[in-house]
């Protein structure tokens, strides 16, 4: 899959498995090799599924505006962009308090509370 791409095709899906030995002609090996290296192959393949759907979400969220942090896993990518979200409702919710009134109403220490939230 390349970089440019959002979603993981059958064709992608279809050429890591080449990569990897699962697929020849379209079919998967003859049941003579090894268990051994089954499960080598196997094991990369679903490396290779993992890494393409990791850069998909990172995709997603760098179209977006969000950071991807240092995501090395989709848990990892999908816990920065929950921080993310977060904080951008956060920031929100203060802008509107500040909106709302004048510093008499305690409105400016409200939003400062509010924002003071996400340092914890």
């Amino acid at each position: 899959m390349d970089g440019s791409k959002a979603e993981m095709t059958r064709d992608d899906i279809i050429r890591m498995a080449r990569e990897v030995g699962l697929l020849f002609d379209n079919t998967l090996r003859a049941p003579t090799r090894r268990i051994a290296q089954k499960q080598k192959d196997l094991e990369r393949f679903a490396a290779l599924v993992a890494s393409a759907e990791r850069n998909v979400c990172a995709h997603w969220m760098m179209a977006r505006g969000f950071a991807t942090g240092h995501g090395d896993t989709i848990e990892d990518l999908l816990t920065e962009l929950e921080w993310q979200v977060r904080e951008q409702e956060r920031e929100a919710c203060a802008q509107i308090v500040e909106q709302a009134g004048i510093d008499g109403y305690g409105t400016l220490a409200a939003a400062a509370r509010i924002r003071a939230r996400g340092e914890k």
